[in-house]
């Protein structure tokens, strides 16, 4: 059985809750990803998106200097490194979500997409051939 930690990103971006929207949306040009996990010095209490910087953010029109904590969705669940990668696409479905953080004793050790779960399965499937596409600039 493949792992979470098999497919998962290893050390994702993490950003402290005070940090700028900004400096959360320049985090995911520069890295070519869609979302960020937030904590409160060790602690995670979210993630964000770039979606939830337009809906959240830029929608309210709130100042690009702004702390990225006040955009975050803080209902998150999470999936540990050692659970089988089945689990982690059966709690997405659940919790209708897209990425999980993943950890390993409390400690954030990555994160998992539906995409990197869509690679997993197989290089034929459509959706793995999408998720594997090179970012659109």
């Amino acid at each position: 059985m493949t792992k979470v930690r098999d497919v998962m990103t290893a050390e994702p971006i993490v950003l402290q809750q005070d940090q700028s929207i900004a400096d959360a949306a320049q985090a995911m040009r520069d890295a070519a990803v869609g979302a960020v996990l937030v904590v409160d010095g060790d602690k995670l209490c979210g993630l964000v998106t770039d979606r939830d910087i337009v809906v959240r953010a830029v929608a309210d029109r709130a100042q690009p200097d702004s702390p990225v904590g006040q955009v975050v969705s803080a209902d998150l669940v999470a999936v540990g490194a050692d659970d089988e990668a089945a689990e982690a696409a059966r709690i997405m479905q659940d919790n209708a979500v897209r990425r999980l953080p993943v950890l390993d004793d409390g400690r954030i050790v990555g994160i998992v997409t539906i995409g990197d779960l869509a690679v997993s399965q197989g290089e034929d499937s459509a959706l793995a051939d999408i998720s594997a596409a090179e970012p659109n600039q």
